[in-house]
């Protein structure tokens, strides 16, 4: 296969934020400088450049002021040229959504008061000019309705994790995406590393033997104070019932480490046993969990995931030992994978190096030695959505790597783990099973 250099620049002029306080300022400073300068220099084959090369129009609901992971968002879709944002609703109140929207460069006409009027209105427009698809990120009990309206108007969906409030919504969306045919990306970021993506295919050779062993851990600090009485935005959401859900460390990353283990090994998990605790005093959901998992085809692991582990960072880390070796994984030296053998020397393998396989390579941008980090990873999710959405505007299949992206059957896991796990740590009967019916096993469409 032939490959071509592509390069894609996109200015917009920084403005100089003088007044507030600094941590506004940088925030603002933020919004802006993520919209400044991408430049795309990506290997692109030869059937993706067959396909229009035109940037697919993106909404966004929520991400406004002094949100985090919005400006994630729309930095990881900027960063391969192949997205850019035309519209948003970017906060429940209307005057903050539209001085977000000023922020970004917008025209006013297309920064909305709510998401409701974003989406009955770009579905209005002709079909050059509307939104493609929308980027939901908003909190946990602001992601079914406008992605229920969004598939009923016959949009994509890109959506931050977990996907819903609880799992009778996520089986609810799982049967509307299935009925629309529509796309639906759920940003599970960890599974778009490279790396990630080498253990995986690694493990699905069977060049480790049946798996036997799999720990994975996801440790945070943040929360070891009580940061949601001092107004902090992010971690009054996130420990508030009402808006994240029933579950809190779990919710927030321990939907992250179960997804990973099962991404990576290509197994389910059947049963848990979970310890979920509430480690600071007043703090309303978990904020500390450790649970064991078997899985099916006979393995069995061990999750743990925290927020009050004062010090560390996210540090998300997985190892997996199979009949004949074991690999190791962790987001602090993401570029690198180690593959640990019973009966030879320990192999180092690293993103752009050589005996790479085929996804990991189709996920690395510069050659080896360049560290490509978390925006990275979350790009890919973006681009491969792009490549899958593009493909099916010019009646192209998309490849097997572009389809490598998670979707509504991980989010629907990713909210049933929540509730088990919760189970489990609330009853005298330890071990609950995951197998509880047959929607699961369908799991993404996009696998």
């Amino acid at each position: 296969m032939a490959w071509q250099w592509g390069m894609a620049i996109s200015v917009a002029p920084i403005l100089n934020f003088e007044n507030g306080p600094p941590a506004e300022r940088a925030l603002q400073q933020a919004n802006c400088l993520e919209n400044f300068a991408f430049i795309n220099l990506v290997l692109k084959p030869d059937q993706i450049n067959g396909m229009s090369q035109g940037k697919l129009k993106m909404g966004m609901i929520g991400g406004g002021r002094d949100a985090f992971i919005g400006k994630v968002h729309r930095m990881a879709a900027a960063l391969d040229g192949e997205i850019g944002l035309v519209c948003g609703a970017f906060s429940a109140t209307p005057e903050k959504s539209r001085l977000s929207g000023k922020d970004l460069g917008l025209p006013e006409r297309r920064v909305y008061g709510s998401f409701q009027e974003m989406i009955q209105a770009e579905a209005g427009l002709p079909a050059g000019e509307r939104m493609d698809f929308v980027s939901i990120v908003t909190p946990n009990h602001m992601h079914f309705e406008p992605a229920r309206m969004a598939l009923e108007h016959g949009f994509d969906v890109v959506m931050d994790k977990p996907m819903t409030f609880d799992l009778t919504q996520a089986l609810e969306l799982q049967k509307m995406v299935e009925r629309t045919g529509l796309l639906f990306c759920l940003t599970h970021t960890y599974t778009g590393y490279p790396m990630v993506k080498e253990a995986r295919q690694l493990l699905a050779e069977g060049r480790l033997g049946r798996i036997r062993k799999v720990y994975v851990e996801y440790p945070q600090g943040w929360l070891s104070t009580s940061l949601e009485q001092t107004h902090q935005k992010q971690a009054e959401w996130r420990t508030d019932p009402g808006r994240s859900g029933m579950g809190g460390c779990l919710g927030d990353i321990g939907t992250h480490a179960a997804n990973l283990a099962e991404y990576v090994t290509g197994l389910r998990i059947t049963e848990l046993c979970g310890d979920i605790r509430m480690v600071v005093e007043g703090r309303r959901l978990d904020d500390d969990v450790a649970i064991l998992l078997r899985f099916d085809g006979g393995a069995s692991g061990v999750l743990m995931a925290t927020q009050v582990a004062a010090g560390e960072e996210n540090n998300i880390r997985i190892r997996i030992y199979g009949e004949k070796g074991g690999l190791e994984w962790q987001q602090a030296d993401a570029n690198t994978l180690w593959v640990k053998w019973l009966d030879r020397p320990v192999e180092m393998l690293r993103t752009g190096g050589p005996g790479i396989a085929s996804r990991a390579a189709h996920n690395t941008r510069v050659p080896a030695g360049h560290p490509e980090g978390y925006l990275e990873a979350f790009a890919n999710l973006y681009r491969n959505f792009a490549y899958c959405l593009k493909a099916r505007k010019e009646g192209i299949s998309p490849g097997p790597e572009w389809m490598d992206f998670p979707g509504v059957g991980e989010g629907v896991r990713g909210m049933l783990f929540i509730e088990k796990a919760i189970e489990s740590g609330k009853s005298r009967e330890k071990w609950i099973a995951m197998d509880d019916g047959d929607f699961f096993r369908k799991g993404s469409k996009n696998q």
